[in-house]
């Protein structure tokens, strides 16, 4: 009974705001010191890594990679950026300071290394989106891949008279095998995403505005919410959101890495 009274106001604060939401308030206090560190890690690395890219790469869309020490994997995903039917597009990879592999030669791909590994996946993606220069932004991460018309369909919203600031498409989610696990589709709802953790990167694309940037916090595997779902409810504050209910990316439910049982 009296764990029950104990536990009453948190039980009342999960039921007006959503745990996410408190989760993420807990953050903020506990890792600030983090944040503060880490902005002055993707401050110098912009300006380095800028000084070494001959121009900023431009188009209408950018699309972001993100990565560390997938090779094999990271070559399937650029490959999946490339072959989108949208022309249109500049890519930039970016490694969390484990080096490079050897990428395709083509004009739209841009590829960069940070001097030092961060292991914070939201500085590691704020450097590319830093670093380039385009109308739209989209995310791709090293395990998973785009199907070819992934920025046609976003585009096609985005674009459209009276359209959203920011789009998501349905995830194909596929176990190590090839398998496939479920589609994971589920309509925007700022609410409904204080309480569920359905919002991923590698599915949105997003007009750029300062507002475009991921939390600097350092968020280890048992941290949680994550830094997609903390970009997107943020984003989706002053911007309208809209989901596009077609599975356009391949979501690898990689047992090593971090992933929420949706």
């Amino acid at each position: 009974m009296m764990r029950r009274v104990a536990r009453a106001p948190w039980t009342l604060l999960k039921a007006l705001f959503g745990w996410l939401v408190l989760f993420e308030a807990r953050n903020k206090v506990l890792l600030a010191p983090s944040a503060v560190r880490l902005r002055c890690v993707e401050d110098a690395e912009t300006r380095r890594l800028s000084a070494v890219l001959p121009a900023p790469p431009s188009a209408l869309v950018a699309t972001v990679i993100a990565t560390h020490r997938r090779p094999e994997a990271l070559r399937a995903a650029v490959r999946s950026a490339l072959e989108q039917t949208v022309r249109d597009q500049v890519v930039i990879v970016v490694d969390d300071g484990a080096g490079l592999p050897e990428l395709p030669a083509d004009p739209r791909l841009s590829a960069v290394s940070l001097a030092h590994n961060t292991g914070v996946a939201g500085v590691v993606r704020n450097v590319g989106i830093r670093l380039t220069r385009s109308r739209y932004v989209a995310f791709l991460d090293d395990d998973n891949l785009w199907e070819p018309d992934h920025l046609e369909r976003a585009l096609a919203a985005l674009e459209a008279p009276g359209g959203p600031d920011g789009v998501y498409t349905a995830l194909r989610r596929v176990l190590p095998d090839g398998s496939e696990k479920d589609v994971l589709s589920v309509p925007f709802d700022r609410r409904r995403a204080a309480r569920e953790s359905f919002l991923d990167t590698n599915a949105f694309v997003a007009r750029r505005d300062r507002s475009l940037r991921f939390s600097r916090l350092r968020r280890t595997p048992e941290v949680l919410p994550r830094e997609d779902w903390e970009l997107i409810r943020r984003y989706g504050r002053g911007h309208r959101v809209l989901h596009v209910p077609h599975p356009t990316v391949r979501y690898l439910v990689n047992p090593a890495s971090f992933y929420t049982d949706w």
